[in-house]
This record gives structure tokens, sequence and C-alpha cells, in this order.
């Protein structure tokens, strides 16, 4: 079988973030205490990605769409630019210059699917407006970021998507044959992960936010800063688990600076 018969899976860089890494991991080693209230804070680096998968049927999609190149002032309003700085991105890792380095246009995409429509994974979103990509997200996800008024809920900024048509899904859905969208709630409304069956590397999962690091995987699983919905988080950490173990997969997490270094990464670079 030759590499046009099987799907082919590009992890993409887009820019480096910076944070207090107490938004990622609720771990009490690292927590001020009596003995030491004034404990150094850890800043961490907070890498983002997007997924571009290329299917034998013809057909594209892309997972997430990364942070914006205008950060500094689309962020600004929300206060969100303190915490979570663009700092670290080349000019190489933005999504528009991916996809040149792709030479693929937003209108070559036939489906764009949103993990979650935080300012960190929609960002970008609206490149594909004026398309005819099919956008996806959960039915809770879109419900609960149109049901704020004003510029922003947390990270959820309205901007970001309110003029796009987002289609929905409401349970586990297979989009293409060894493509399935999974419903991994908790960190937001209706937060997903991407299941890839691919014939050489095999499974791989991509989790987003459900899990921003290898160490709030465990077991036990340590919660993530971020979260909407706490025992909606440990569901969903448990439902990954029970598919990485069944089919021996591997779980790329959100934000994990250690691991998407470990990854092959960039253009050319695919798994299969």
């Amino acid at each position: 079988m030759s590499d046009t018969d099987k799907i082919k899976v590009t992890i993409l860089p887009t820019g480096m973030m910076h944070a207090d890494l107490v938004w990622l991991l609720i771990d009490p080693s690292r927590m001020a205490t009596y003995q030491q209230p004034r404990k150094e804070r850890d800043w961490v680096e907070v890498p983002t990605h997007v997924v571009f998968l290329e299917h034998p049927n013809g057909q594209k999609l892309v997972w997430d769409s990364g942070v914006p190149r205008d950060w500094e002032t689309r962020w600004e309003p929300s206060g969100l630019g303190k915490f979570f700085p663009v700092d670290a991105a080349a000019e190489e890792d933005w999504l528009d210059s991916r996809l040149k380095q792709l030479k693929t246009e937003p209108n070559d995409i036939d489906y764009l699917v949103l993990s979650h429509l935080h300012m960190d994974h929609a960002a970008n979103a609206k490149f594909w407006e004026r398309t005819d990509t099919q956008i996806i997200v959960d039915e809770k996800e879109k419900e609960g970021a149109f049901s704020f008024d004003g510029h922003n809920k947390g990270a959820h900024i309205k901007s970001d998507y309110d003029t796009l048509q987002l289609d929905t899904i409401g349970q586990d859905t297979e989009l293409m044959p060894g493509v399935t969208i999974l419903q991994t709630p908790g960190h937001t409304w209706g937060t997903l992960s991407l299941q890839v069956d691919l014939a050489d590397a095999g499974t791989m999962i991509f989790a987003s936010d459900s899990l921003y690091l290898k160490e709030s995987y465990g077991p036990p699983p340590i919660a993530a800063g971020i979260v909407y919905d706490t025992v909606a988080w440990f569901e969903s950490v448990e439902k990954i688990r029970g598919i990485q173990e069944r089919t021996g997969g591997q779980v790329i997490f959100g934000h994990d600076a250690n691991q998407i270094k470990e990854l092959r990464t960039g253009p050319g670079n695919y798994y299969t």
C-alpha cells in the first residue's frame, strides 16, 4: 500500500505562548504553602498546533486553527494577552504561513473541525468564512459560545466565530473512514477530541485541551486550571484512556512543550 492509499496526518506548530503553569495544571507540589508562602511561580512554554489531514478519499481536514497574528490587539479588550502572550512565534508558524507551505488554500479544505471555540483554537477560523468548507463544533459548545453578551466570556472571544456557519455534532461521529470526532467535554461546554486510525503509526488521539499536558493524564489524572465542569473533565480523560488502551494508540496533548519536540512536525513530516 502506497502513501497515497493511506490517511496522512501532518502536525503543524502554530506559535508558542507562555503562561503561568497553574492555568494548565493544578499541581499541589508546585503550590505555595504555609512554610513557603512566596514560592516561585512556573512561567512555562505553551505551544499551539493544528493538524492537517489528507484522506485517501480525496478529502482534506484541518483540526483547530491556531493563534492569531494580531493577538496583542485582538486580546487586549479581554486582558488575556497579559496571561497568554504569543511571544515566541516565528513567521513560519502562523497559520496563513503554514497553509502556504502546504500549497493549500482555505477553500481546498473540506472540513474545519474546531475542538472548541477558545481564542487559541478558533482564532483563525474566519479564514474559512467565505468558503465551502464545513466547519464543525460540538452542539453544546456552539450553544455556550453564543450564550453571553459582550466581547468575551473567559477565553471565548465572540468575534472569532460570530459570523461563521457552524455545523454541530451531538455524539461521537465518524466523519470519514478512520477519522472519528470524540465528545470529551469538561474543559469547555463541548470540547472535542479527534481519533485518527493510521495504517502505519496506529491510532493517534488529538486531545486538544481535554488534556493539556502529559502530567494531566496520569494516572491519576491531575485537573487543569481552566475547567468548566470538573466531573465531566475527569470522565473525558478516562474515555480517552479507554480508547488509548484499547487501540494501543498515542495521545497528543493540547499544549505539551516536551511532547511537541518529540513529534514529527511541519510540512512533509507526516504520519501515515
